[in-house]
């Protein structure tokens, strides 16, 4: 199965190991982050009584470029997760736990992205392995490209200089009203 990439910024080639079933992704930039932070909020009645208080916490978010655009075959999607050592190495998450990327978020503007909420306050080199990603079946996927999914060897990886597909709207456009 051939997967069409289009590297945005140098040095962002997506990492394939033979011992694994994903494909790592790098960051594009350098990220910081700060830590969460609370503070005491009071609610009043209206005579002017505190009746409440409580602690608002405010997390950090950003999405993460990963510096490269995808085009999957007809009939695929991809996922991406983070790597199994994001938390414990930068205290990350990712905010929508699994990122669901159609056939269709292809053209030469539709950087991946992973959004991500910060645990504690972190700084991550350009270049550093963050997330990983697959390419599974989409569930409309024909009959002839479920066969065509069976008989495939592993993913291939072909370097591309554009995806030559119109640009779907960017990051979380799936459906967006203008």
């Amino acid at each position: 199965m051939k997967i069409k990439v289009l590297i945005k910024t140098d040095g962002c080639i997506p990492m394939v190991f033979e011992q694994g079933d994903f494909i790592d992704l790098i960051t594009a930039k350098d990220i910081e982050l700060k830590a969460p932070y609370a503070k005491a909020l009071r609610r009043k009645t209206k005579d002017g009584e505190i009746t409440e208080r409580y602690r608002d916490v405010q997390f950090e978010y950003t999405l993460i470029p990963l510096g490269i655009c995808v085009e999957v075959p007809k009939g695929f999607e991809s996922y991406i997760v983070p790597r199994s050592s994001t938390f414990k190495k930068y205290g990350l998450i990712q905010t929508n736990s699994i990122g669901i990327i159609d056939q269709s978020y292809c053209s030469d503007d539709d950087e991946w992205k992973m959004p991500v909420l910060a645990t504690r306050k972190v700084t991550i080199p350009k270049g550093t392995r963050i997330a990983q990603f697959r390419v599974q079946l989409s569930q409309k996927a024909t009959p002839w490209q479920k066969i065509k999914w069976m008989l495939s060897r592993k993913p291939e990886l072909v370097y591309v200089s554009s995806l030559n597909n119109a640009k779907r709207g960017g990051f979380g456009s799936t459906d967006a009203k203008n």
